[in-house]
């Protein structure tokens, strides 16, 4: 997991990997945060979307869910 860094450490996902491929960030679609852990919903340079959940007391990444989005002809 690589991550952007602004007025607080891992603000944001910049890219990241499921097994041996590696993701880049296009867009952050939306975030939200719990007590402990902080929500991106994010699309992929693969044109899908993942929400990544950051645990921020043990720093671990996790991907929550993905959606394969289907390409326009």
């Amino acid at each position: 997991m690589e991550t952007y860094s602004g007025y607080r450490a891992d603000e944001r996902p910049v890219s990241f990997r499921i097994q041996q491929r590696a993701f880049q960030v296009e867009e952050v679609l939306d975030r939200w945060y719990g007590v402990d852990e902080d929500y991106f919903k994010v699309r992929a340079e693969d044109g899908n979307q993942y929400v990544l959940k950051h645990h921020r007391p043990s720093g671990e990444w996790t991907l929550e869910s993905f959606r394969y989005v289907k390409e326009e002809p």
